[in-house]
């Protein structure tokens, strides 16, 4: 079948964007990301900033804080939490975008959102802690935690959201097409696997 969205899954600093953004570059199609940020927050109302913070994260470390989450008004986001009208909103724009042609699509829970398209690439990028914990510092710099702690954290507030909103495991092998830990394989490297994973479906 050939394959024309790709999903990027990654843990925080292993640098799945940027190999999502050089895939769509060398294939030539619409890379979303902040993008994908931009359309949610019109179609939902809320401000980018407040989208990019909430939309693959949850409120806290803990399935606890959906359970615990504040509801809302009946009329009013259709009486659903923020973050369950967050994530209905998300699902529709990655499905229109999806339908709109081939692409490469960043976080959001996209592999999920897209499972039942054969014409899905699934990829999940990983690496080891201290390759994430330089990547970051060189990246972003330093801040009142270690980068340890920002690691862990923004991690596993992904790892929670997903859970609560896809009922599997983040970083799974299962749940993905390829997995790629660019601490071993380096950025450019991984880039190319999947481009050429794109063009031979093509064949």
């Amino acid at each position: 079948m050939e394959k024309k969205i790709i999903t990027i899954s990654r843990e925080f600093g292993s640098g799945g964007r940027t190999i999502g953004r050089k895939v769509a570059e060398a294939l030539g199609i619409p890379f979303y990301d902040k993008e994908l940020v931009d359309q949610i927050a019109m179609e939902s109302g809320f401000a980018p900033k407040f989208v990019e913070e909430h939309g693959e994260h949850s409120p806290s470390g803990s399935l606890f804080s959906y359970a615990f989450a504040p509801q809302g008004v009946p009329g009013i986001m259709n009486g659903l939490s923020t973050a369950d009208f967050l994530w209905n909103i998300q699902c529709n724009v990655i499905l229109q975008l999806a339908d709109k042609g081939p692409c490469v699509i960043v976080g959001r829970n996209a592999d999920y959102i897209l499972k039942d398209r054969p014409d899905a690439l699934h990829v999940y990028v990983f690496a080891d802690t201290p390759y994430r914990a330089e990547r970051i510092v060189r990246l972003y710099g330093d801040s009142e935690k270690t980068p340890e702690q920002r690691l862990a954290e923004k991690d596993k507030r992904r790892r929670v959201n997903y859970q609560h909103y896809t009922g599997r495991t983040w970083g799974q092998a299962q749940n993905y097409d390829i997995c790629l830990d660019t601490g071993v394989l380096g950025i450019e490297q991984c880039t190319d696997i999947v481009v050429n994973i794109i063009k031979n479906s093509q064949e």
